[in-house]
């Protein structure tokens, strides 16, 4: 097991470029399912979590020319459908949530799938009724094996339907879209997700030959045709990095300039870290983030307690509350993270607390941070990631802090982060991976 040790209290300085984006990415890399044809991706993130995806789907049979590591061409031509039978496959599969995402191409085409039971993060509880339901609705039938631990689903044809999703579920709306793209008729998607990776989503489709409306809304419509061809995708940049780098250089007093930052797809992102009091400028599609020794945190207009809280696009992304909360630790003020999504996602503020942070965890989803403003460094201690956003917040708090930190579980920072250590040491950052 490798863990990174990092020498805190250094500024960072220069220019930095987000990777494509993680939530894109297996969204678009499931759709080359759809499609005998050649399907080409441009700006893969080379994760561990994306990685995973493309050696699933070349064990599946389809052919893979991988130009570079940003870049493959995928053919589904034959796809080999027995491998969903395999336990190699399927232990495999269900050690990345996202591996959910190859059940609605499958079952377009094929009319035969299996969802495992999700892996990934240990943030709280990932239903999977909003697939289920989806499905269930367009026709599929679906049994789950107990002993094995995943849906087996199968369909004789899928018919358009009206749905109104339980929640506006990212992965959820992906999946039912890819099912309903060949279905016959017309289904309406009623309290859709609409992110940008969604609206991607729906346009790489219809690049293909889907007949998606209702783009950028919550409500989706959606007409079945026959088959999908080949088309070529670029994702867009990753806009959880852009924050995550953001809040590196508010907590580190460094001044970055986060390149070709996709500004017109951040939403209110950087609009809840200038409410942090962080000082961003924005130069055609880049964001410089300024040095700052202090930055206060804005209260409401009658002068109460800012609450910073996760929302549905166009509201806050989730993945951002625990970037957000490690900023606010040397903030001048106070703000009450109340993360509603998930109910373990801020079980990392004790490491946080550790280190000399004023956090009061008020139940599973509120944590109340009172700001140091500077008065004293956070400490360099010893921790373990417990999930992709928590490992990267606890990697910003470990660049501030005084002293030596080690930051171990480091696999979960790299399923989300790309070479993260080389690309922090070209800012300056005193970081190296050791063994455990």
């Amino acid at each position: 097991m490798k863990a990174f040790e990092v020498i805190g209290g250094k500024r960072l300085q220069g220019e930095i470029v987000p990777q494509g984006a993680k939530n894109e990415a297996l969204q678009i890399l499931s759709a080359v399912l759809l499609t005998a044809e050649p399907v080409t991706i441009n700006n893969i993130p080379d994760i561990l979590d994306v990685n995973l995806l493309i050696d699933l789907l070349e064990d599946l049979g389809v052919k893979i020319n991988r130009i570079d590591r940003h870049t493959c061409i995928f053919e589904a031509k034959d796809v080999q459908l027995q491998k969903l039978e395999d336990p190699a496959f399927q232990k495999n599969s269900s050690r990345l949530r996202g591996s959910v995402m190859i059940a609605g191409p499958l079952l377009a085409r094929f009319k035969k799938a299996f969802i495992p039971k999700p892996g990934g993060d240990k943030i709280g509880r990932r239903r999977l009724d909003t697939h289920i339901i989806g499905f269930e609705k367009l026709g599929v039938k679906f049994e789950y094996e107990q002993g094995q631990g995943f849906f087996r689903l199968s369909a004789n044809e899928l018919k358009g339907t009206d749905l109104l999703l339980d929640e506006p579920s990212v992965t959820g709306t992906a999946n039912i879209l890819f099912a309903a793209v060949m279905a016959k008729g017309r289904t309406t998607i009623y309290n859709a997700a609409c992110e940008p990776y969604i609206q991607q989503l729906c346009k790489m489709l219809n690049r293909m030959g889907a007949k998606i409306s209702g783009i950028s809304s919550n409500l989706l419509t959606v007409d079945g045709v026959e088959a999908l061809g080949g088309t070529t995708h670029s994702m867009l940049p990753d806009m959880i990095e852009v924050g995550s780098f953001i809040g590196l250089a508010a907590m580190t007093k460094s001044q970055i300039t986060i390149k070709n930052a996709g500004i017109e797809h951040l939403g209110v992102i950087p609009q809840k870290f200038q409410q942090l009091g962080i000082d961003l400028e924005f130069k055609n599609d880049d964001i410089i983030v300024h040095q700052q020794e202090v930055y206060e945190i804005q209260k409401y207009i009658d002068g109460s307690v800012l609450t910073i809280y996760d929302h549905p696009w166009p509201g806050m992304t989730p993945d951002l509350l625990s970037i957000l909360l490690v900023v606010a630790t040397q903030a001048k003020g106070s703000v009450l993270i109340h993360q509603k999504m998930f109910e373990s996602r801020l079980f990392f503020v004790d490491k946080l607390i550790d280190m000399g942070a004023r956090i009061i965890l008020c139940d599973p989803h509120r944590a109340a941070v009172i700001g140091l403003e500077r008065a004293q460094a956070l400490r360099g201690i010893t921790m373990s990631s417990p999930d992709i956003r928590a490992g990267v917040a606890l990697l910003i708090a470990a660049l501030s802090a005084e002293g030596k930190s080690i930051i171990q579980n480091i696999e979960q920072i790299d399923r989300g982060y790309q070479y993260i250590d080389a690309r922090l040491s070209a800012l300056g950052a005193e970081i190296k991976r050791i063994d455990s």
